[in-house]
């Protein structure tokens, strides 16, 4: 299982390196487009709707949406779009939002269920996850130096899971969401966040960048990135599922890889998008 989680991790390493540095923004977009309608696929199956017919019809719909977004933020699809900064910040202040409301619905699980658990408002909360995650990510890699913006989240979210796990196992004592995920800790949440620190230091010194900068952009990313796994925890917790999908040998579905990223990816892009910095130049 091991040989198997390594072998898959460094397959999707290489192809999502691939896209990241070697299509244009336009095109890399159309890819993470293509990755979360499989995320969409899966979130179908979660929300009780296994049939065949069921998944594609939902996966299409988002697709439709994904569809309305891009033309709302005036992406038509060319290799290096022009978007609208204002459609863009709305799109991610209600991605935000949507992710403040999720963490009262994480707090209150299995009581808060009661609002979500019907199978089309777990639907709804797939839109919420999903649409902001490439609206996020359109925009970060459209920056100047956008594609290295892109692999700096990645790599917040990686810290995080990371950070958390190792300090966790060395450390955890005390429990973050036992009712969700019973094996995250609250020595683990800060060992993510330390870790986090740390990265923001690191490229701050080596890439001649404004510590506080990277602190704004990175820490609120870290912190928010748990939430996403945390979410996705409580969805399959309330399905009886173990995995979002079987796509990935070892590592489960698409869901299960990109859940720190659908919540952390809306937080980095509002702060870039409120810093103005990246989009003026100044570049990592």
């Amino acid at each position: 299982m091991l040989k198997q989680r390594v072998i898959t991790a460094l397959v999707l390493a290489v192809i999502f390196l691939a896209a990241l540095f070697g299509l244009p923004a336009g095109y890399f977009s159309f890819f993470i487009g293509a990755v979360l309608l499989i995320g969409a696929w899966e979130w179908a199956s979660l929300s009780g709707f296994s049939a065949l017919w069921q998944r594609l019809v939902y996966s299409f719909a988002l697709l439709i949406l994904l569809v309305v977004a891009s033309r709302y933020l005036g992406f038509e699809g060319e290799a290096s779009p022009r978007l609208n900064n204002e459609a863009i910040r709305d799109l991610l202040v209600v991605g935000c939002g949507w992710w403040a409301l999720a963490l009262l619905l994480v707090q209150g699980y299995p009581s808060s269920s009661v609002l979500w658990g019907h199978k089309a408002l777990r639907l709804a909360m797939g839109v919420m996850v999903l649409i902001p995650t490439w609206v996020a990510l359109v925009y970060v890699r459209q920056q100047n130096n956008g594609a290295w913006l892109v692999l700096l989240l990645m790599l917040v979210v990686a810290a995080a899971d990371s950070g958390g796990y190792f300090a966790g196992r060395r450390f955890g004592k005390h429990k973050l969401a036992p009712a969700v995920s019973p094996g995250k800790t609250w020595e683990g949440f800060a060992g993510g966040f330390l870790a986090n620190c740390l990265l923001a230091l690191i490229v701050s010194q080596v890439f001649n960048q404004s510590l506080l900068l990277m602190l704004v952009l990175i820490v609120p990313t870290s912190l928010i990135s748990v939430l996403g796994d945390l979410l996705e925890s409580m969805v399959k917790r309330h399905a009886g599922a173990k995995d979002s999908g079987s796509i990935l040998p070892g590592h489960g579905g698409v869901l299960d890889r990109v859940d720190g990223i659908t919540a952390g990816a809306p937080v980095f892009a509002l702060a870039l998008l409120a810093s103005g910095a990246f989009s003026s130049g100044v570049g990592v």
